[in-house]
């Protein structure tokens, strides 16, 4: 069996999938998001953006092409011992997952096995693939295994990139607060971004794949309710799978033709069977008059980490963070 099979059987069987309830389930209210700020400690005279966090809030990976990497743009990681402590200085993840090429915009499963990012190596389908990594230690930010690509059902030969992983019900080796409920159809499902056609070199969609029993992912297909004539990218989904964070050059107000910048859009749904709402732009709070993009649903829910080009910051794109809080029962 080669490496690929074998990454992927282990990922398939990794994945413990559940049958819950079959009662709808709600939305969950949250306050207005807080205006965001600069994440200290980690920001630098690059470009930092494509921001993940681990799920227990402890390191925060993040693409940048600041000096001391190995190419283009590489994968860093900043950590902390608490969740309130602040972030330390970060570290190059090094050459089993960076290479002289490009990586960048990591995101993660629940169970902190394994890492999906971007990456134009040799290997791949295209330009930009897709591709996944896996660590037995979930507590160590250096035990990433060699990447395995996704393989030509997702990856296509133009752009394929900015995946948020919805497993049913993953095994977790810590207690954490977060709920987790099955999907449509009590599988896996990775949400992406591709200008493939339909769409075009500037022109990006989102897309949708189900995980194979063997690991694999099958053929994708439009997220039509969330897409529009201009780009979205970059999904982010909640861990209960009822709202999903992503980024557009939309107009925000209904108008016509396609933005210069983008914002982040958010949308919702009631209960895993149904299609998305109508996309919301994130509002003035939180998007500025500059690019506002990729978009990271901490696992607690309520912790939203993006990139911008705003005004104010160390150099061209920069993280930023912002919070939401939980509504009390009963109140709107």
């Amino acid at each position: 069996m080669g490496v690929r099979c074998k990454v992927l059987f282990v990922f398939a069987t990794i994945v413990v999938v559940y049958l819950t309830a079959s009662d709808p389930l709600a939305v969950k209210k949250f306050s207005d998001w807080s205006p965001p700020v600069l994440v200290p400690n980690v920001n630098s005279e690059f470009d930092d953006f494509g921001p993940a966090i681990s799920g227990d809030g402890r390191s925060l990976y993040f693409t940048s092409n600041r000096p001391g990497g190995l190419g283009g743009s590489d994968i860093w990681v900043s950590r902390r011992d608490r969740v309130k402590d602040p972030w330390g200085t970060p570290d190059n993840l090094g050459p089993t997952i960076n290479t002289n090429g490009t990586e960048g915009v990591p995101s993660f499963s629940r169970d902190k096995h394994w890492m999906f990012f971007n990456s134009n190596r040799p290997g791949g389908s295209g330009g930009n693939d897709i591709w996944v990594s896996y660590r037995r230690n979930t507590h160590d930010d250096f035990a990433w295994g060699i990447p395995v690509n996704l393989g030509p059902n997702v990856n296509s030969p133009v752009f394929d990139a900015g995946v948020s992983y919805l497993a049913a019900k993953e095994q977790d080796d810590q207690d954490e607060e977060v709920e987790d409920n099955e999907d449509e159809d009590g599988v896996a499902l990775i949400f992406f971004t591709s200008n493939r056609p339909p769409g075009g070199p500037t022109n990006f969609d989102l897309y949708i794949s189900q995980q194979n029993s063997d690991g694999s992912f099958g053929v994708p297909t439009l997220l039509s309710e969330l897409n529009s004539p201009c780009s979205e990218q970059r999904p982010s989904i909640r861990s209960d799978g009822l709202e999903i964070f992503f980024f557009s050059n939309r107009p925000a107000l209904g108008g016509a033709g396609c933005a210069t910048n983008s914002d982040m859009w958010v949308a919702t749904r009631d209960t895993l069977s149904q299609v998305w709402n109508t996309p919301e732009n994130l509002g003035s709070i939180v998007n500025g008059e500059s690019n506002d993009q990729q978009p990271y649903i901490a696992s607690d829910n309520r912790t939203l980490y993006f990139a911008s080009d705003r005004p104010g910051g160390h150099g061209f794109f920069d993280l930023y963070v912002t919070t939401r809080n939980p509504k009390p029962k009963g109140h709107d």
